[in-house]
């Protein structure tokens, strides 16, 4: 099982931010909300920049199998998906 993070940000920021918040996974760009906007993500506008929504996809073999979405709390989510995917066997 790979993860991944994906945010609006450029790769340089991502960058940074992996190394500053010691990050396990890698971040993948959508700068130009190319992915986002083909998979009509849920987005919201901070500063005049537009940013994805928290939500968790999970992708087997190349298709969106499940997803998780509003992400809340924010500080559960993780646990929950850890929960789901244990009772699915992955």
């Amino acid at each position: 099982m790979r993860i991944f993070g994906l945010s609006t940000q450029d790769t340089e920021y991502q960058r940074e931010a992996v190394e500053l918040l010691h990050l396990p996974f890698e971040l993948l760009s959508d700068a130009d909300l190319l992915f986002a906007k083909e998979m009509n993500l849920p987005t919201f506008e901070v500063e005049g920049k537009i940013v994805l929504k928290r939500l968790t996809m999970v992708i087997n073999e190349g298709q969106i199998t499940h997803y998780f979405y509003p992400v809340f709390p924010p500080d559960r989510s993780a646990q929950d998906v850890v929960d789901w995917l244990t009772r699915e066997g992955r």
